[in-house]
């Protein structure tokens, strides 16, 4: 704060000195030619632009010719686009070199020219930087410094932030470390994140890794990945690596108490990985009930697709410390079975074989580890039950309609057969009426 003071004890000083110096600009013939000058050269500057862009554009480069020859041309659009703030800069640098040979001074047109750079800065910036993330931070933190540094300002700022602080014991945090902080921090994770999509991409692209390997090399990468990043930040913001020993044991102590819910999903999430009990593509059922198709194991959590489109996310203890079934670990192969009745004036004899055709007839039913088997289950009131088991490879949902398709296949097959599907139905039979009605006519 001794700095900001120091400027506020100053103020009258440099105020009596800023009057002084308009009162000397507004009586100098110095001032006035210069002006005079920056006008000329601001009156020149778009028809010399227009001038210099149409014959650029007039040479045509990017129709036609090698790759070269269209780079070139491609270049050659690119600054035309930039041409009138390019000559306003070669003419103000024409008009200080002048203005010092005739006038003795050039400050003003130098200022000018300062400011005209600070322009075409910001449209090589729209015109060459696409991404909007990187236009965002050149515009509103490139720009800014850039500003600062062409006018000779950018030390006096930082002094000025820097000495915006507070103190808690031995730790000094100022206004310039904070703001400092903020962009390197913002910048390094931007990049980590982009450096960790890469790397996840490039992993995932090696077919000769297992599944769950590249899982696994894909974690590993982004913790290694952002550690370093954290190091590189310290270093960057000049902290000292001894102080991360303090750090270290208050992220423990953290861990013993507040954090151990999170630490124990991290580490279940290494352990999931380790042993493979769950992969990327598994489906995977829940103790209450929940299930889905793995979509991500992340290092807190694992992402569950179900197939109306939903997201579960399941912390990674859950695998850990409760009972799950999955359904496609070792062997995608799963049984299913469908129930269907027929009447009881039916050959029951005829029916396994008929439906256990049909059912092969799908092109998904397999006849390893055993073919279709057609079983009688039971009698009921209005029929015989009956239920026909089948081997296929998946699961019997989302995109797969196994259950259904075999249900029509044996609509198809009893049809085709004639034999009848029963429905319920009642019989009422009264007894006693005509009794009754004799006592009546008594």
């Amino acid at each position: 704060m001794a700095y900001l003071e120091n400027l506020l004890q100053r103020w009258p000083e440099w105020r009596d000195f800023i009057l002084g110096k308009l009162v000397e600009w507004a009586t100098s013939p110095k001032f006035y030619g210069q002006a005079g000058a920056i006008v000329l050269c601001f009156l020149l500057a778009p028809p010399l632009a227009a001038f210099i862009r149409k014959r650029l554009l007039a040479l045509k480069l990017g129709e036609q010719g090698p790759a070269l020859i269209r780079r070139a041309g491609r270049l050659v659009e690119s600054l035309a686009d930039l041409m009138r703030p390019l000559v306003l800069v070669m003419l103000l640098a024409i008009a200080a070199t002048v203005a010092d040979a005739a006038l003795g001074a050039s400050w003003l047109v130098r200022l000018a020219q300062s400011a005209v750079l600070v322009w075409l800065l910001y449209e090589a910036i729209n015109r060459y930087i696409t991404h909007p993330i990187l236009r965002t931070a050149a515009i509103w933190v490139g720009i800014p410094v850039a500003t600062l540094q062409v006018f000779g300002w950018y030390d006096d700022v930082i002094r000025f932030l820097d000495s915006i602080s507070i103190s808690v014991g031995n730790i000094r945090l100022s206004l310039y470390f904070i703001i400092k902080a903020g962009i390197f921090g913002a910048a390094f994770f931007w990049i980590g994140r982009v450096t960790s999509e890469a790397g996840r991409n490039a992993i995932q692209r090696q077919e000769t890794l297992d599944r769950g390997l590249r899982e696994l090399a894909t974690r590993l990468f982004e913790i290694v990945l952002y550690v370093v990043i954290f190091l590189l930040l310290l270093q960057v913001l000049g902290v000292d690596l001894t102080a991360l020993a303090i750090l270290g044991g208050a992220i423990g102590v953290g861990l013993g108490f507040g954090l151990q819910q999170i630490a124990a999903n991290f580490i279940s999430g290494i352990i999931v990985l380790v042993e493979r009990s769950i992969v990327v593509g598994d489906y995977v059922e829940l103790e209450d009930g929940k299930a889905g198709i793995v979509k991500q194991i992340n290092i807190r959590s694992t992402v569950l697709e179900t197939f109306d489109g939903k997201e579960i996310v399941v912390p990674n203890e859950r695998f850990i410390t409760q009972r799950f079934v999955n359904w496609t670990h070792d062997d995608p192969r799963q049984r299913y079975e469908v129930e269907f009745m027929v009447s009881y004036d039916t050959d029951l004899h005829a029916v396994p074989p008929i439906i256990e055709q049909a059912v092969l007839k799908h092109p998904r039913v397999l006849r390893e580890p055993e073919m279709p088997d057609c079983e009688l289950r039971g009698f009921a009131d209005h029929g015989v039950k009956f239920a026909v088991e089948f081997w296929v490879e998946g699961v019997d949902d989302g995109p797969n309609k196994f259950s259904s398709d075999v249900l029509f296949l044996v609509w198809d097959a009893l049809k085709e057969n004639g034999i009848r599907i029963p429905y319920p139905r009642q019989e009422v039979v009264l007894l006693g009426t005509a009794d009754q009605a004799a006592g009546q006519g008594a």
